[in-house]
């Protein structure tokens, strides 16, 4: 190569990073592991992370939640973070401009079959039917063998899950070990999040990204994407990028295009900066 052709390939490599860098990106964030650190009951976002979201939507960029956590229970954490997009429910919600515009319901057959089981094999439930900050069940004995806290329990004694319109997620107090004796679990999407309740829930949070982007009109590519549990798998597309945390499980890391340090250990802001997601002088 003479000096004219290293100019101009200097020349061509220096405006390739400059378009990079005024590339618009649409940032997804799982919650829990992801942008929230700390144990269940206690988790809260660091302050890194919100400064790395601030200064991305500054250089351009869109900024959304993507959890599986339902509308309800993820919304403190929008607000709190001041953005207008989220997929919650892993999948099923939708929400855009601060408002919730699709909530999809589980298939109301294989949850009913589910629940007679448990029944069955006095197997602890519940269930939630509504977009609420809580969950229903008929005695004590849910409480009783869960221990996450994930979210309050309303006892019911007179419910008739038959009577339920619609389930939004089921939660079966049961451990891995104890799943074999529910065949009726292989009918259903789940995920596990605790060693004794296992979460019937949606489980396509790809899905409901892909809702967004065609909303926003984007392509696909520009997307990226951040998580660390196995309900972020579905999220985890090779057509968009991809960054798993360092708490992330093994399964997610593999699938990584980019992993990062721990949710507590700064994880988001260094991966935005690795990313390049916003000017250097603001990342010093």
């Amino acid at each position: 190569m003479n000096a004219g052709q290293k100019i101009a390939s200097d020349l061509l490599l220096r405006y390739a990073r400059k378009a990079d860098r005024m590339r618009t990106r649409y940032l997804f964030f799982d919650i829990d592991g992801t942008l929230a650190a700390g144990p269940i009951g206690r988790r809260y976002i660091p302050e890194s992370a919100k400064r790395a979201i601030d200064l991305a939507r500054a250089a351009g960029h869109v900024c959304a939640v993507a959890t599986g956590r339902s509308h309800a229970m993820a919304e403190p954490y929008r607000q709190e973070l001041g953005l207008s997009l989220m997929v919650s429910d892993g999948g099923a919600g939708i929400t855009i401009d601060g408002r919730l515009v699709a909530l999809e319901p589980l298939d109301r057959e294989p949850c009913l079959r589910l629940l007679e089981e448990c029944e069955e094999k006095r197997v602890p439930w519940a269930i939630s039917s509504d977009d609420s900050r809580f969950r229903t069940t008929i005695d004590r004995r849910f409480d009783d063998a869960v221990s996450e806290g994930y979210m309050d329990t309303i006892i019911t004694p007179d419910l008739d899950f038959h009577d339920v319109p619609a389930f939004y997620k089921l939660y079966i107090a049961c451990t891995a070990a104890e799943e074999h004796r529910l065949s009726r679990l292989s009918d259903v999407p789940q995920a596990r999040f605790s060693p004794d309740c296992l979460f019937i829930e949606p489980v396509d949070k790809g899905a409901g990204i892909r809702r967004i982007m065609k909303h926003l009109n984007a392509p696909a590519e520009d997307v990226i994407v951040f998580g660390d549990g196995s309900n972020d798998l579905s999220m985890f597309c090779p057509e968009w990028t991809c960054v798993a945390m360092g708490n992330a499980i093994d399964e997610l890391k593999e699938r990584a295009d980019l992993v990062t340090t721990d949710a507590a250990d700064d994880g988001i802001w260094n991966a935005c900066v690795r990313l390049g997601l916003f000017p250097a002088n603001d990342a010093s």
